[in-house]
Parts: structure tokens; C-alpha cells; sequence
């Protein structure tokens, strides 16, 4: 990148489209006077040479042979030629001799056009050119050919050239204050254009100073609560830039408040077998410390309780680390086509191993997905663990899998109506539950299992009492069979 291209970007956005904007603006100011000082030049020049046309006279041939005989290199006084009237004119031979008429201001300077039209004479064509007098003053010069009057029929001198002139003193003043002129309003054109495109770049650019306003105060204060105006009708790229910022901004205040309240209640569920395993500990480690000795079915007792809550905590930071997983990215890297119905039918097995004294009925129908396989068999493994933990001894639960939806049915208490909306969140215990194992963190992970597949989750209270659980999941193609 070049230096004054560095320069450019190293701009603020608001000088640089100033400057763009004056840049811009100057072309074309420049273009359109170039163009009319153009124009007008060859207007101007196309009167002088009108006027040069009408001035070309018609030899008599006793004035062409005066003219020649006497051939003269200056006019007899220049001085009386009158400056408005100021004309030239002469006659050019094809060597280069020129003859002065007497009225002729100067002599002009002679060309080789001159001479040429001399030697080949041309009576219908005249050739236009600029020139000089003998005092170096700028004229503009017609060279034609000499047309003498012999009678009714006209003739033409073949080694002489007329030349007629006029000064371009007028012309070239008239020019050169249209130069003056177009360069004036140029430069006021320009330096307009460069305090419009200031205002402008201002005014566009008050939204995005807002938003960097707000940026960097969120990155200063760590404030998400800072929202940016905008107006509703508006459909430009800045008010898409704010209303994303605003919507980031509520996305990362609600994951800030989602991530605080996990960790004050995974605090809070975590205090509670802690407690209850140092307390257990401290009367073993003060038994050995006294000597005293705790009967042995109390000490059983407190092994199990040791172990249960141990067991406990394992399941809550599992539970813990299930959640802390990203919702999208990992998870969509490890999904793949599963057997649903393999899936059950496992969890089916872990099930039947937690209630022994429960009947647990399947009627499972082939249906493929595509999700994590571990993660879609926690979740079903959950969906019916909670089946299993709310049934009474001897009860039934009824698993269905068919069309992809899966139905799992207790006849348990039942969930109450006005705890249903809850079932889902983080935590969440219902009152008469809370004496039961578990870390309330269940079916928070079965509803997200279930989003990141592309399904939903739904728990209704079943006809006749209990709960019916329903996860529905959208097909995947069969996989091929494997090739032996």
C-alpha cells in the first residue's frame, strides 16, 4: 500500500468522505469548466472566422498587378490603422514573398500553408490558423487563394496566396476572464461541496457514534443494559447495525443473567449433600479421633449415606457439565443418523435395572434421527428415570415409540396443573419432590437434547392420574445397510 493511501485509512470515516465528496465534486467542476471554456473558445473563434470570410475581397487585375509591382514587405503607416478597425492583409507568393496591401496593420508571418495554397490554389476551401504580426501580437489567419476579376468569368493567380487576419486580443481577454471565472466558482464549488460532505458525513455518521458511544461504554462498564434508539420506519444499514447491537446486547445480558443464576443454584444444590457429607465424615473422623467407637449398624448407615451422597454430587456435576456444553458447534459436529428405536431400547434395559419392582411395558417402532447419539440416550434415559422415581411400588410405565414420537406414561402423582410451566427449568423441584433424589437438572437437559435435534418436549398430566412425557423428533433418510 502506497503512502498516501495509508494516510487515507489511517483518516477518520468522516474526513475520508469529505474528502471523497470534495474529490468527487472537483472532477466533475473541472470536467464541466474545461468543457464550457471549450465551447465557448470555439464559439468565439467561429465569429472571428466568420468575420475573416466576409473580409477576403475580390481582386481587380489592375490592383493585383499594382499590388505585385510594387510588393511591398510593411504597410506605408501603420499608425493610422485605427484599433477597433485594426485588419491584415497580404499577398503571399509560393517562394514566400509577401506583399502588404496598404490598409493591412502589419505584416503576419508566413507558413508553409501559406505557400502551399500558393503553388496548388484551391478557389472553393480557405485554411484557418493562428498566427503572429511582425509585432508578435496573437491574430487569427485565413489563407486563400487569389481571385482576380477579368470580366464575367472569374480567374485564379496561380503563384499567389491571400492572407486576411484579425487580432485575437478581444478573444483572448474574453477566454482568459471565463478562465478566471470558472476557476473561481471551482474553487467555491469545491470547498461548498467539501463543507456539504462534512455536514453529511456528520449527519450519516451520528448513528454509528452512537453506537461506538455504546460499545465502548459496555466495554468499559460492562453494562448490557445499554440500548440504542431507533426509529421503527427505518430500514437502512445503520438502523440494521443497531438493532443488532441491541439484540446482542440482550442476548449477552440474558446469558450473563442464565449463567449467574447457575451458578447460585448450582451453588445452593451443591450445599446440601456437602453438608451432609462433611457432617457424616466429622463423626467418623471424631469416632477414630476419641476411641469411641460407633455401633456398627450406625456406621453402615453412615457409609451409605457417605456413599449416596457422593454418588449424588457425581450426578450433579455430570448434570453441571451436560449444561455448560454450547448449544450449537460441538453438538452439530457430532450428530449423526441414530436408530431411535436402538436408543429406547437401551435406556429401556438401564430402566427395567433402577425399578425391579416396576412393570415397564415397550412398544418400540423403527425411527431414525439425526442427533448425538450419547446425548439423545441421556435424555430418553432421564425422561424415563423420572418415570421411574415419581411411580408407586408395584405401578406400571408405559414407553412408545412410533412415527417419531415417543411417549413415556407413569401412574404417579401427577404434576399440578400450575407447575407445569416450570418442569423445564434449571433446578426446578416441585415441592412435593424435593425429598426425593435428583438435582432438578433432568429434564432441563432432555429439552435442550431435544431443541439441538430439531424436536420438542412436552410433559402432560395423563387421563386417570400419573404423567405422560412426549418427545418428538424429525425423521432422518434410513441409513444403507452395512456391507458384510
Amino acid at each position: 500500500m502506497t503512502g498516501p493511501a495509508r494516510r487515507l485509512r489511517s483518516l477518520p470515516i468522516r474526513a475520508r468522505l469529505s474528502l471523497l465528496v470534495a474529490a468527487a465534486v472537483a472532477f466533475a467542476v473541472a470536467a464541466v469548466s474545461v468543457t464550457c471554456w471549450f465551447v465557448v473558445r470555439d464559439k468565439l473563434y467561429d465569429e472571428v472566422d466568420d468575420d475573416l470570410k466576409s473580409s477576403v475581397i475580390v481582386l481587380q487585375p489592375e490592383d493585383f498587378r499594382q499590388l505585385t509591382a510594387s510588393c511591398v514587405q510593411e504597410p506605408p503607416d501603420p499608425d493610422a490603422i485605427a484599433p477597433r478597425s485594426k485588419q491584415y492583409a497580404q499577398l503571399v507568393r509560393s517562394d514566400g514573398r509577401v506583399c502588404v496591401l496598404p490598409y493591412s496593420a502589419a505584416a503576419v508571418g508566413v507558413t508553409g500553408g501559406d505557400r502551399k495554397v500558393a503553388e496548388d490554389p484551391d478557389p472553393g476551401k480557405g485554411v484557418f490558423r493562428d498566427g503572429t504580426d511582425s509585432d508578435g501580437a496573437r491574430v487569427r489567419v485565413l489563407t486563400t487563394a487569389v481571385t482576380i476579376k477579368t470580366g464575367p468569368v472569374e480567374g485564379v493567380a496561380q503563384d499567389y496566396a491571400f492572407v486576411v487576419a484579425l487580432p485575437l486580443d478581444n478573444t483572448r481577454s474574453t477566454l482568459n476572464e471565463l478562465a478566471l471565472l470558472l476557476l473561481l466558482v471551482s474553487g467555491v464549488g469545491v470547498l461548498g461541496a467539501s463543507a456539504a460532505g462534512l455536514a453529511v458525513a456528520r449527519t450519516g455518521l451520528r448513528p454509528v457514534d452512537r453506537l461506538t458511544e455504546a460499545v465502548e461504554h459496555v466495554a468499559r462498564t460492562e453494562d448490557l443494559d445499554v440500548r440504542i434508539p431507533v426509529a421503527d420506519e427505518s430500514e437502512d444499514e445503520v438502523a440494521r447495525l443497531s438493532r443488532s447491537f441491541n439484540s446482542m446486547t440482550s442476548a449477552l445480558a440474558s446469558s450473563r443473567d442464565l449463567q449467574q443464576q447457575l451458578i447460585a443454584d448450582a451453588g445452593h444444590e451443591l450445599r446440601t449433600p456437602l453438608t451432609s457429607l462433611r457432617t457424616n465424615i466429622e463423626l467418623l473422623t471424631r469416632s477414630e479421633e476419641t476411641g469411641r467407637p460407633i455401633p456398627e449398624a450406625d456406621r453402615k448407615a453412615l457409609l451409605a449415606s457417605v456413599k449416596a451422597q457422593m454418588t449424588e454430587l457425581a450426578a450433579l456435576i455430570g448434570d453441571l457439565q451436560e449444561l455448560s456444553r454450547p448449544d450449537t458447534g460441538q453438538h452439530a459436529g457430532r450428530a449423526r443418523i441414530v436408530a431411535w428405536q436402538d436408543v429406547v431400547e437401551s435406556a429401556l434395559r438401564r430402566a427395567r435395572l433402577r425399578g425391579p419392582e416396576l412393570t415397564i411395558t415397550a412398544d418400540v417402532h423403527p425411527w431414525y434421527v439425526r442427533a448425538e447419539p450419547s446425548a439423545l440416550e441421556r435424555a430418553v434415559v432421564n425422561v424415563l428415570d423420572n418415570a421411574v422415581k415419581f411411580s408407586p411400588a408395584g405401578g406400571t410405565v408405559e414407553v412408545r415409540l412410533a412415527d417419531g414420537v415417543l411417549t413415556v406414561r407413569d401412574h404417579g402423582p401427577g404434576i399440578p396443573a400450575d407447575e407445569l410451566p416450570y418442569v423445564f427449568d434449571r433446578f426446578w423441584r416441585s415441592p412435593s419432590a424435593r425429598a426425593l433424589p435428583g438435582s432438578g437438572l433432568g429434564l432441563s437437559i432432555v429439552a435442550r437434547t431435544v431443541q439441538q435435534a430439531g424436536g420438542e418436549v412436552s410433559l402432560t398430566r395423563a387421563d386417570g392420574g400419573g404423567t405422560t412425557a412426549t418427545v418428538r423428533l424429525p425423521g432422518a433418510p434410513t441409513p444403507p445397510p452395512e456391507v458384510p
